[in-house]
């Protein structure tokens, strides 16, 4: 009987090994050039629809395929837009709506994310405050105006207050669901590692609560660009919503749609910063949303 070679089987290891790691790395490489075409993919898209909108209403105004003293085109809306930003209403009208939202979005973000933690970790305190503010959430924050400016006139206190209640219910909602989603295997574990109190509040409820928090400052941007611009066209004489209304009641359609664009991009800038500071403060989710 002839004996098996059995020294044959190792010697091709060597030269399988090095082709495997050939393979892997040219398949990383082809799938980072995947992930770089694709995000040159979306990044034209995202500007091309928008501006593929713009010229298909230019092209409708100027054919007369609609009505411009209703849609003015967007070539008069950007002149309106110049005009108004060489006078410096624009800049009156949009830093007036951006102190107040960004008072009184950080007084209830701040408000929001403290009560959100507290009602999280005792049990007692939510059973007590959860069913009220469920109540208190479903009400229209516009609703609450015409109480806010019998308090308090027709004063900032009540702009700025309404935002502060808009946003101040998203975060507590949104914190107390990030603590509550805190996986329990971790809790158990921090507490086997003896972490008690602060500790336990720094190192395990904050950070396993701050997704839940971004994602609430990302709705309640939102919510507060929508309150205050109501808030606005009912009781302000300064403000992008006073811009929109004004110009609706002197039949002002370029500078209507001025005060409509800047929202937007006062709604879309401020939710793409707190993205950024989401992925400043929040690292270790960059490769979980990758995958």
């Amino acid at each position: 009987m002839t004996p098996t070679n059995h020294a044959a089987t190792p010697a091709s290891a060597p030269s399988e090994s090095p082709d495997r790691a050939a393979r892997t790395e040219a398949a990383a490489r082809d799938e980072r050039a995947r992930e770089r075409r694709l995000r040159t993919r979306d990044l034209v898209l995202a500007v091309a629809t928008p501006v593929a909108l713009l010229a298909l209403w230019e092209v409708a105004a100027r054919a007369g395929w609609i009505d411009i003293r209703v849609f003015s085109s967007p070539t008069a809306v950007a002149a309106q837009a110049a005009t108004m930003a060489s006078d410096g209403s624009l800049a009156t009208h949009t830093l007036a709506t951006l102190g107040r939202l960004t008072i009184g979005g950080l007084i209830g973000a701040v408000l929001g994310v403290v009560v959100g933690l507290l009602m999280g970790t005792s049990r007692a305190l939510n059973a007590a405050l959860g069913p009220t503010f469920a109540a208190l959430y479903a009400l229209p924050k516009v609703a609450i105006l015409p109480i806010l400016l019998f308090i308090f006139g027709l004063t900032e206190t009540p702009r700025i207050l309404s935002v502060v209640i808009s946003v101040f219910f998203i975060m507590q909602i949104n914190t107390v669901a990030g603590v509550h989603a805190i996986d329990a295997k971790l809790l158990e574990a921090a507490r086997a590692y003896g972490a008690r109190g602060l500790d336990r509040f720094r190192f395990v409820i904050l950070p396993g609560a701050l997704p839940y928090v971004f994602a609430g400052f990302r709705v309640a941007v939102g919510t507060g660009v929508i309150v205050i611009t109501a808030v606005e066209m009912l009781a302000s004489n300064t403000g992008l919503g006073y811009l929109i209304w004004n110009s609706w009641t002197l039949f002002m359609p370029a500078r209507m749609y001025v005060g409509l664009v800047m929202v937007s991009l006062l709604g879309a800038g401020l939710t793409a910063l707190f993205a950024l500071l989401e992925r400043r403060a929040i690292p270790w989710r960059r490769g979980r949303r990758a995958s």
